[in-house]
């Protein structure tokens, strides 16, 4: 059976002698003699005391842990940030708190008031895909627990974040497929409520307006990001009277998805569909069939600036309403897969 840890009030029982006093005694308060300061000392040795050290941590108004809440820590690219997270926390000895919303809004919400309750010190956040309203947010601000958003930001103004940019990483990608000679080219966006769909789509309607083609709305196609989803938005995509002979797509699963479902359906990936997707993660290394190039995001490079940008809130020492808010924005680069590399070779 787990012995009980020696408390302060043990230890002043023990030698008949106040809580506070012990309490002063074993923080060399100038008030306590210092024969009874080393007669407390020994007694705590004795007795195998270990100060609490969240009691302490929360006296001094910090805990030194910081909440980081993603939509799925099996995704390569929220691991890549998360390495780099908790890399600068642990140069700054500071604990992470790790916690997965599963791409849901109320757990998010959840999560939130949890991270609240364990009185992190600040707040890192990759909001959820079906994240609409933003109140469980705000709250934090009664508690002056910092939040700073990462790679999926809220649509919102007065907030901390650091994002890559999504619209000229769009107009890379359809640039280059239209170096490749396509004309017909569609995409497979994301949700509505993700910020990052609609830079994707501004990039797409930009790149093409700018090389004199005519946008045309149905050759963009949103989804919910889950295979079924994809397939839906392939179906549908493939069924257009002008049906595209490349798509670009949200991310490397939308991709890895697609990939998948046209080979089903007997589609020569090698000359009749071409795909450009985003993220550029290890994954599309393993494929028998990869998307001819994808977008670089920087994962690790946007946790790192996102918890910098944290600790940074967390020193401060400037009035809450007086701090200009950090809007760090990373270029995206379109990478070429190493496949294509080697066919072009």
């Amino acid at each position: 059976m787990q012995q009980k840890p020696t408390t302060i009030k043990e230890i002043a029982k023990k030698l008949n002698i106040s809580i506070s006093t012990v309490s002063r005694a074993l923080h060399d308060h100038p008030s306590i003699g210092l024969i009874t300061r080393q007669k407390v000392k020994r007694m705590a040795e004795e007795m195998n005391y270990e100060p609490n050290q969240t009691a302490i941590l929360f006296q001094k108004g910090k805990t030194y842990t910081i909440g980081v809440i993603l939509p799925e820590l099996s995704e390569d690219f929220f691991s890549s940030a998360i390495s780099a997270i908790e890399d600068v926390a642990n140069k700054r000895n500071y604990n992470v708190l790790l916690a997965q919303s599963h791409d849901d809004q109320d757990k998010e919400k959840q999560l939130v008031e949890k991270m609240k309750n364990h009185r992190v010190d600040g707040l890192l956040v990759s909001v959820a895909k079906t994240t609409s309203t933003f109140e469980h947010f705000d709250m934090l601000k009664r508690y002056n627990i910092p939040v700073v958003f990462f790679d999926r930001v809220p649509p919102l103004k007065d907030i901390h974040y650091v994002a890559c940019n999504m619209e000229t990483g769009s107009i890379e990608a359809v640039n280059y497929l239209l170096k490749k000679g396509h004309r017909s080219i569609g995409m497979i966006n994301g949700p509505a409520t993700l910020a990052a769909s609609g830079q994707r789509k501004e990039g797409y309607v930009k790149a093409m307006l700018k090389n004199r083609l005519k946008f045309d709305p149905s050759l963009i196609v949103g989804c919910d990001l889950t295979e079924s989803g994809t397939i839906r938005a392939l179906d549908e995509l493939l069924d257009n009277r002008r049906r595209p002979t490349a798509i670009v797509t949200f991310n490397d699963y939308v991709s890895l998805y697609a990939i998948r479902h046209a080979r089903k359906l007997g589609i020569d990936l090698a000359s009749d569909l071409d795909f450009v997707s985003y993220a550029n993660l290890p994954i599309i290394n393993f494929m028998d069939h990869t998307p001819i190039a994808s977008v670089e995001q920087f994962p690790y490079v946007q946790g790192q600036r996102a918890a910098d940008i944290l600790f940074d809130l967390l020193n401060s020492k400037s009035e809450e309403g007086q701090a200009a808010f950090y809007k760090i924005v990373i270029e995206s680069q379109l990478v070429e897969s190493p496949a294509k590399k080697r066919q072009d070779g």
